[in-house]
């Protein structure tokens, strides 16, 4: 499970983050391109856009419960 706590500083503000968990296997930036990207450097994802309709919502959702390190959250609610 995703720890606020430990999420990226990359992460713009939000519901949704990525924490120091991710592996950078990419599922989140398939399955969400609009809301997910990778910091080259540090070779992770993070959250650059917050969801902004319902697809882009679903999109995030989707990648959240597919992240195989469960490395993406939504600030304590696992909905």
């Amino acid at each position: 499970m995703a720890d606020i706590a430990n999420k990226y500083p990359d992460n713009v503000t939000g519901k949704f983050f990525v924490d120091n968990q991710c592996i950078d296997c990419d599922l989140c930036r398939e399955t969400a391109p609009n809301n997910f990207t990778r910091n080259d450097d540090g070779g992770y994802s993070f959250v650059f856009n917050q969801p902004t309709t319902p697809e882009e919502e679903a999109q995030c959702k989707e990648a959240m419960e597919g992240c195989p390190v469960e490395a993406i959250g939504n600030n304590g609610d696992e909905a």
